[in-house]
């Protein structure tokens, strides 16, 4: 089992900046490929980026790209959401998740393991 506990969710107003931590503990967390996923209100929750277990691939949905960045260090155990240039569609719950997989996916259904979620919410 791996547990996942996310922290760094709040209010920021558009255009700032969040980092969220996620970190894991039980069997060995290296080699699971790592994700974070949102929901906001009324929606489903939705993909927005994956790491692989070696941080050398990672994979992000459109609407994020060149504003986040995902990174992970495997030493502490911690997978990292670095959320520059915010904006009021980014408010949404922020999950953690860990895959049995070395490779990143997209597929929420993939994901077995799942933090609590943290709150993250842009004022326009």
């Amino acid at each position: 089992q791996v547990q996942l506990v996310e922290s760094g969710g709040g209010l920021v107003q558009a255009g700032g900046s969040l980092r969220l931590s996620c970190a894991a503990s039980g069997r060995t967390f290296r080699s699971n490929a790592g994700g974070w996923f949102r929901q906001a209100p009324g929606k489903e929750r939705e993909f927005v980026a994956s790491i692989g277990w070696s941080a050398g691939a990672t994979i992000y949905t459109d609407s994020v790209k060149g504003r986040f960045t995902i990174s992970r260090d495997n030493a502490k155990s911690t997978v990292y959401l670095q959320m520059n240039s915010l904006k009021p569609e980014d408010t949404a719950v922020y999950y953690c998740a860990a895959r049995r997989a070395l490779d990143p996916g997209t597929d929420l259904r993939d994901y077995d393991y799942w933090g609590q979620g943290t709150q993250v919410s842009v004022s326009s």
